[in-house]
C-alpha cells in the first residue's frame, strides 16, 4: 500500500521485494522471535542476499549506490508487514552511513561489504546514563597510547549489541577535551575486546533487538580504530543521527500502516447486530484520521531523505518526520486496539505486541520534547531553553 507516496519504478520494485521476503516470513515469525528472545538471523541473511540491506550505500563496497530514500522504502515496508527493525536502522543506517562518509579506505572495505550482505553487524553507542540527549556530556572517555587508544566508560540502552561484532562508539576525547568544551572522537570497537562486557536491560518492548547497558573496563584498541579525524566526532556523528531519525520516521509510517490495514480490515468484516462496525462513524472516523496523520508523517518522511540525499540541510525536516511519524503511529496503534474491543489485546492480532515499541519512538532516539526544543529555537528563533 504505498498511499500517497509516489515511489520511482526502483522504489517500488524495493517495496515489492522487500514486502515479497518480509510475507515469506510473516509477522508471526517476528513477534515469536521477539517473545523468545530469538534472533532473525535467516531473514537478515534473506535481506542482505536481495540487496536490502545496503540500498543506500556506496556501490564500491557492494551496497546499491541508492540513497536515504531507497533506505525508508525498506524500513518502512518492513514495518507494514509487522517487522519493525531496530537493528537495520542501527547497523546499515546509523553505522553504515558513518562509515561510508569518514571511515578510512581501508575501513570501508573491511565493513561496508559484510553490512551490506548481511554478514557482518554493528551496534552503534552513544547515550550514556548521565548524559541523556546531551552529547557534550558524554563521560566514556578514550585517551591516546603508544599503541592507539585506551577507552573506559559505560554506554545504556545500547541496541542489539548481543548480535554485533564490533561497536561505533563515540567516546570524549581525554587529550583533546578541556574543562570548558568536550571533543568527541569515534571508535570501531570490537565486542570481544578484553574489558568489553555488556548487560541486558529487561524491558518491556517485545522486539528480536534486546537493549543493553554496556561498560568497558580499560579497552584497548589500535590506531586503525579510529574512524575519520581524532576530536572531530560530533560532527561526523551527525551523518549518522539524520539517517536514524529519517528512519525513525520510516519505521513509524510502518507500524502506522500495519495497525490502520488491521482495524480496516477488522472493521469490515466484524459484524455487530448484523452490521459491520466500520459502518459506524464511531469507529470509521477515527480510522481515517490516523490514516490521513499517518500519511502526512510518510510524506515528511519521504521530503526529509530527499534533502538529505541532496546534500541538503536535513536537521529540521528530519526531526519534524521522527516527530509526527512516531505521534501518528501511536495513535493509529491505539486506534486499531480500540477498534478490535478485547481482540486487541490478543496474540492472534500481533497489535499489543507493537505497543512499547512504538512508545519507544517517541522517546528514542530523540525525544519528544527535545524535538520541540529544536523547532522552538531553530525553525522559530525563540530563546533558547537550556
Amino acid at each position: 500500500m504505498p498511499g500517497l507516496i509516489n515511489d520511482t519504478d526502483e522504489q517500488r520494485a524495493i517495496r515489492e521485494s522487500v514486502a515479497g521476503i518480509a510475507n515469506y516470513y510473516g509477522a508471526q515469525y517476528f513477534l515469536e522471535r521477539g517473545r523468545g528472545n530469538g534472533h532473525i538471523e535467516e531473514l537478515w541473511k534473506d535481506l542482505g542476499a536481495a540487496g536490502l540491506l545496503g540500498v543506500h550505500l556506496p556501490e564500491a563496497y557492494g551496497g546499491g549506490g541508492g540513497g536515504m530514500a531507497e533506505a525508508v522504502v525498506v524500513v518502512e515496508e518492513l514495518a507494514a508487514r509487522g517487522m519493525p527493525m531496530l537493528i537495520w536502522v542501527i547497523s546499515p543506517a546509523i553505522c553504515g552511513s558513518i562509515l561510508s562518509h569518514h571511515a578510512s579506505e581501508e575501513m570501508k572495505r573491511q565493513w561496508l561489504p559484510g553490512i551490506a550482505e548481511g554478514s557482518r553487524k554493528m551496534a552503534f553507542g552513544i547515550t550514556e546514563p548521565d548524559a541523556g540527549s546531551n552529547s557534550h556530556n558524554v563521560k566514556t572517555t578514550a585517551r591516546k597510547t603508544a599503541t592507539g587508544w585506551t577507552i573506559s566508560g559505560s554506554k545504556y540502552y545500547i541496541s542489539a549489541v548481543d548480535q554485533c561484532e564490533a561497536l561505533l562508539l563515540v567516546a570524549r576525547d581525554g587529550d583533546l577535551s578541556t574543562a570548558e568544551k568536550s571533543r568527541l572522537s569515534l571508535f570501531v570497537v570490537p565486542t570481544d575486546a578484553p574489558g568489553l562486557t555488556y548487560q541486558q536491560i529487561d524491558t518491556s518492548i517485545v522486539s528480536p533487538d534486546k537493549q543493553f547497558t554496556v561498560f568497558l573496563d580499560n579497552v584497548e584498541v589500535g590506531e586503525d580504530a579510529l574512524i575519520g579525524q581524532a576530536g572531530n566526532g560530533l560532527r561526523q556523528v551527525f551523518d549518522g543521527l539524520n539517517p536514524e531519525r529519517i528512519l525513525v520516521g520510516a519505521i513509524c509510517g510502518g507500524i502506522g500502516r500495519y495497525a490502520i490495514e488491521k482495524a480496516a480490515d477488522y472493521a469490515r468484516q466484524r459484524q455487530v447486530w448484523s452490521t459491520p462496525i466500520g459502518a459506524h462513524q464511531g469507529i470509521a472516523h477515527p480510522l481515517a484520521e490516523c490514516h490521513i496523520a499517518v500519511e502526512l508523517s510518510r510524506m515528511a518522511t519521504a521530503h526529509s531523505a530527499a534533502l538529505f540525499d541532496a546534500g541538503q540541510p536535513a536537521g529540521e525536516a528530519a526531526n519534524i518526520a521522527k516527530f509526527a511519524a512516531s505521534e501518528a503511529a501511536l495513535k493509529a496503534l491505539d486506534q486499531a486496539i480500540q477498534t478490535h474491543g478485547g481482540n486487541g489485546l490478543s496474540h492472534e492480532y500481533g497489535l499489543s505486541e507493537l505497543w512499547f515499541v512504538t512508545r519507544l519512538m517517541r522517546t528514542a532516539p530523540v525525544s519528544r520534547e527535545m524535538v520541540l526544543n529544536f523547532v522552538a529555537q531553530t525553525s522559530l528563533g525563540l530563546p533558547r531553553s537550556y
